[in-house]
């Protein structure tokens, strides 16, 4: 091998050596601009005060979320999902073995920690019941047999980038799950992998509004035409930001999606707080029967509780109207936010959590006579079995998930969802960053955490001695107290008695027994 010559090595040396002098004075020059700059500005006291040196006070604070959670943050500890929590969905995903070894890294002693009580002779796998559909919508022209006890939550077109919407509709086609629309109206990305559809009418009536933004019948239409589109979602608050309407950055009103909305293209688009024509209990149920006349499919409304006297309210109402003026399903969102932007003080002060605001509604609808008959959705940070099955024996019927989801399309939780720069291409409508999310992979990735969710809810319930998920109960779960010990939930929450006057419509729809198949359990 030839050498180099010693004048070809001294022009190398020689051209890095300028450069290095070249870079060295750039830097120079540059701190000395930054320098003049933060002396005379008079916006930030630190970088007045300490010239340069300030801003890295700035660059430290950035990069400390990054560093908590790849670095410092135990298993346990972050919020609002721990790293244990995102490595099972992570896994589910992408069905590998989700066992564990050496013992639980979960601090079981934690008030309100709920577990499971096993039975001493659990339900044998011969003696299995495979998920079974429940009907929602029996008063309705076109009934909906929900085949999944899980689905996809509300998380908007325009919020998500298009290929999360199709990555979605087809992991929920193949789990036979329902997918909710959000509040953003029916893109063609929702029908194209053929998933059931659950369209949500927002306060802003996006994809069902006219020109001066009121609910249109011939909108409705058009959307329930779609046999995909199995029911409607009446949203009344989201977890969030209950009492403020969705936010969707100009920058994400893209012409396609100001199209699918009715909304100016590249304007922020803020909806009302509230259905401006929906003032009582008595107008929900009024909204909600010309929707479920217009479309002939299954109605019902999501929201979070924060004071509750008005569903004892609607459900007077219901009995005086008569029981098929009752809305098909209730959806749960809890109080502790959720994938939406939102101010910081709804997100982090407003609202009732769902642990406490489930069982409220349960036993409201029960002491009425209604639980049968409104089908009871639970929503809020429910992503693993665990917490999906608290919710069954709970008291709800479905349980829906947006960030469970999220994470099986690959989301690492930074956090960016309303800054049009998420690294992994769900919440973005940068092509560059959308490139990264490949909708048929991430399918496959969608379908396998749901039917993952499934079945060990399913092994968690035949550890409790039932045959299947929904014949759980608050006997099945303990919750620990301050002091250590725990206290079985069905005392902690006893079903109230049913009112005399309302028994008549109990066990009509098709429930099913609590009935456990042990008599210990």
């Amino acid at each position: 091998m030839t050498m180099p010559s010693y004048d070809f090595v001294m022009t190398g040396l020689q051209l890095l050596s300028t450069l290095f002098v070249f870079a060295v004075g750039l830097g120079v020059l540059v701190v000395v601009v930054l320098f003049i700059i933060d002396s005379i500005q008079t916006k930030d006291a630190v970088r007045k005060n300490y010239p340069v040196l300030g801003r890295f006070r700035y660059l430290f604070s950035m990069l400390g979320e990054f560093f908590r959670q790849y670095f410092f943050a135990m298993d346990r500890e972050e919020m609002p999902f721990n790293r244990a929590e995102r490595e099972w969905v992570h896994r589910a995903a992408q069905d590998k073995d989700n066992t564990v070894a050496f013992g639980s890294t979960k601090n079981l002693n934690s008030p309100g920690t709920a577990i499971f009580v096993n039975c001493p002779f659990p339900t044998l796998d011969e003696d299995a019941v495979e998920m079974q559909p429940m009907q929602i919508g029996p008063y309705c022209k076109i009934p909906y047999n929900a085949p999944s006890f899980f689905n996809i939550s509300g998380m908007s077109y325009g919020a998500l980038s298009t290929p999360a919407v199709r990555a979605l509709s087809k992991g929920a086609h193949m789990a036979g799950c329902w997918m909710n629309t959000g509040e953003g109206g029916l893109s063609p990305y929702h029908l194209e992998g053929g998933a059931d559809i659950v369209f949500q009418i927002g306060t802003a009536k996006y994809g069902v509004r006219d020109e001066a933004g009121n609910l249109s019948d011939e909108k409705l239409k058009e959307v329930a035409a779609h046999e995909q589109v199995r029911m409607f979602e009446l949203k009344m608050s989201q977890g969030a930001k209950p009492g403020k309407g969705g936010i969707l950055p100009g920058i994400k009103v893209t012409p396609q999606i100001a199209k699918i909305r009715g909304i100016p293209e590249g304007q922020d688009s803020t909806s009302p707080n509230r259905h401006p024509e929906i003032n009582n209990p008595g107008e929900i149920l009024d909204v909600i029967n010309h929707v479920r006349e217009v479309t002939g499919k299954p109605v019902g409304f999501k929201t979070v509780i924060g004071s509750f006297g008005w569903i004892e309210e609607m459900c007077k109402e219901i009995h005086a109207r008569g029981i098929e003026a009752a809305p098909d399903f209730i959806t749960i969102d809890s109080g502790d936010g959720g994938t939406g932007a939102a101010p910081m003080p709804l997100m982090d002060n407003v609202g009732l959590v769902v642990k406490e605001s489930l069982p409220l509604v349960s036993d409201i609808l029960h002491k009425y006579g209604l639980r049968d008959r409104i089908r009871l959705v639970s929503s809020g940070k429910l992503i693993t079995p665990s917490e999906v099955a608290w919710a069954i024996a709970t008291g709800a019927d479905f349980v829906t998930s947006a960030r469970g989801f999220m994470f099986s399309l690959g989301c690492i939780q930074a956090l960016k969802c309303n800054k049009n720069t998420c690294p992994t291409g769900i919440t973005t409508h940068n092509k560059r960053l959308q490139k990264g999310l490949n909708p048929e992979d991430k399918a496959i990735k969608v379908a396998a955490y749901c039917k993952n969710i499934v079945h060990e809810v399913q092994i968690i319930s035949h550890s409790c001695g039932v045959t299947r998920p929904r014949l759980m109960g608050r006997k099945h779960v303990r919750i620990v107290q301050d002091n250590g010990k725990s206290v079985p939930m069905d005392e902690l929450y006893p079903r109230p008695d049913i009112f005399p006057e309302y028994s008549r419509h109990r066990g009509l729809f098709g429930s099913g027994s609590k009935k456990p198949t042990c008599r210990w359990c």
